[in-house]
């Protein structure tokens, strides 16, 4: 369960949901149900994954406050979790597809200068630079994990059993491969890939 739910803080954090609202903006998406047939449902998923995303990141933000932590925010403390336990470089985690570049660096350097995060030079390739979290990082790591693991148990307090979580994350993998697909082969017209 605990991969399930690294895997959604990963797209909460700097979700391809961000990517998507700058392509489909809320006008765009009336003009979409003006211009045709468009499922509504499709349309309605869309605007509840941008709605999701902010309202997780409060959540995140709250928890923080809560614990009162001021030096780190909510997305960077995803990033930060979903580094974890790894030796990781910053094009690893833009490569991996959840942040964007220029984000990444600055989020890196808030927290290694918070002490979040620790930077080393690889002894291979003097240009790259592996981040490890640090003592501090992984101390808000296992708080931010306890949170995750009080979500879990007010999960089946709503009806949210692992057979609907896992129909959830495989609607939500397949609109994931949908919108890739649409960035390196655009869709034209509803007849699939462009020439």
């Amino acid at each position: 369960m605990a991969r399930d739910l690294r895997d959604f803080s990963a797209y909460a954090a700097e979700p391809w949901a961000r990517h998507f609202k700058k392509i489909l903006s809320e006008a765009s998406l009336a003009s979409l149900a003006e211009d045709g047939p468009v499922d509504q449902d499709y349309l309605e998923a869309i605007k509840l994954i941008e709605r999701l995303h902010r309202q997780f990141l409060e959540v995140v933000k709250i928890e923080l406050d809560r614990m009162g932590i001021a030096d780190i925010n909510n997305v960077q403390s995803l990033i930060l979790w979903n580094i974890g336990k790894e030796d990781l470089t910053v094009g690893d985690l833009t490569h991996r597809g959840y942040y964007l570049g220029s984000n990444v660096s600055y989020n890196v350097k808030k927290m290694v200068e918070a002490g979040y995060l620790t930077q080393e030079r690889s002894s291979h390739d003097r240009r790259s630079v592996r981040l490890k979290v640090s003592p501090k990082g992984l101390a808000l790591c296992d708080r931010i994990a306890a949170m995750f693991k009080r979500h879990g148990e007010l999960l089946a307090g709503r009806n949210l059993t692992a057979d609907r979580m896992a129909t959830a994350n495989a609607t939500l993998r397949d609109l994931e491969r949908l919108w890739t697909e649409a960035l390196h082969y655009p869709i034209v017209h509803g007849r699939g890939k462009a020439a």
